[in-house]
């Protein structure tokens, strides 16, 4: 534990490097671009076009989930900020190999400068996101809002824990980076993000395996999408009427409030492993890169 808090202190004396760094990442990204900092918004745009063509009106989605267009850029908003974190995060120190080589600093700065990059494009996304809730006259004006933050927090939480763990197994086994790769297009399919929570209760009905809903949330990330679509998708929440048809709120999990409290303690023990894990390997870095 000791080893853990030692290098934060050691992050945080070196606070003014991570910022550099991070403004570094923000602007080799966006170099010589005339859009800028607008192609943060481009690819999820793009992503919500296409989901809410293909999935929402083709397959019809959209008939079952409410205000479709607000639910999957809620999903895409903060899947974006875990997938970017990790996949940035794992060619960190590879991408850094020259500093790495010639000065001595926490080696922990460079996932954390992929982290700080990947937030300052959330917060953009984050305020088209808020902008659309007002105009569309849904902003989540409720208690629901505070499952924001916490679905934010465990996804930082996440994601930094295995930017620092995969970014060090990166160094030595090269094949992590396209591993990585496979396994968000694997996470995505596997949270609710572009399909509602409903489709996979309904599922584990039909199939009379209930357990299949269980095993679903045994994913971290899904239970933080969840908990940011409750906070961000007002119609999942409310009851509607439809002609003379009612339809009730989205169903989300009986005990919501008591996962995210388990995956939130669970997630900071993880990140304390992976740290130490980095520890242990960093010793070889410059010879290995």
């Amino acid at each position: 534990m000791g080893g853990f808090w030692g290098s934060i202190k050691e992050v945080l004396a070196h606070r003014e490097l991570l910022d550099l760094l991070i403004r570094r990442e923000l602007k080799a990204r966006y170099k010589d671009s005339s859009l800028g900092f607008l192609w943060s918004l481009i690819k999820p745009l793009t992503m919500l076009l296409i989901y809410y063509v293909a999935i929402g009106q083709f397959l019809q989605a959209a008939r079952g989930i409410p205000d479709f267009a607000i639910f999957v850029f809620a999903g895409l908003t903060i899947w974006g900020l875990y997938s970017e974190i990790v996949s940035s995060g794992t060619m960190s120190i590879i991408g850094n190999a020259g500093l790495i080589k010639k000065v001595y600093l926490p080696r922990e700065i460079f996932p954390l400068a992929a982290a700080g990059s990947a937030i300052f494009n959330f917060a953009i996304q984050m305020i088209v996101l808020i902008a659309a809730t007002v105009v569309l006259g849904q902003f989540p004006l409720s208690w629901n809002l505070l499952y924001v933050p916490v679905a934010i927090l465990i996804v930082l939480v996440y994601g930094i824990a295995f930017a620092i763990l995969l970014s060090a197994l990166n160094v030595y086994l090269r094949d992590i980076q396209y591993l990585v790769e496979v396994a968000m297009l694997l996470l995505f399919w596997a949270s609710p993000i572009v399909y509602a929570w409903s489709y996979v209760v309904n599922s584990a009905v039909v199939v009379s395996h209930s357990w299949i809903a269980s095993l679903y949330l045994l994913n971290p990330v899904s239970s933080a999408v969840l908990a940011f679509q409750k906070g961000m998708w007002l119609a999942g929440s409310e009851t509607r009427t439809i002609g003379d048809a009612v339809i009730a709120p989205q169903p989300w999990p009986a005990d919501l409030d008591l996962r995210l409290l388990i995956v939130t303690i669970v997630g900071f023990i993880l990140l304390i492993v992976c740290q130490r894990v980095f520890q242990k390997l960093q010793g070889n870095f410059a010879q290995e890169i």
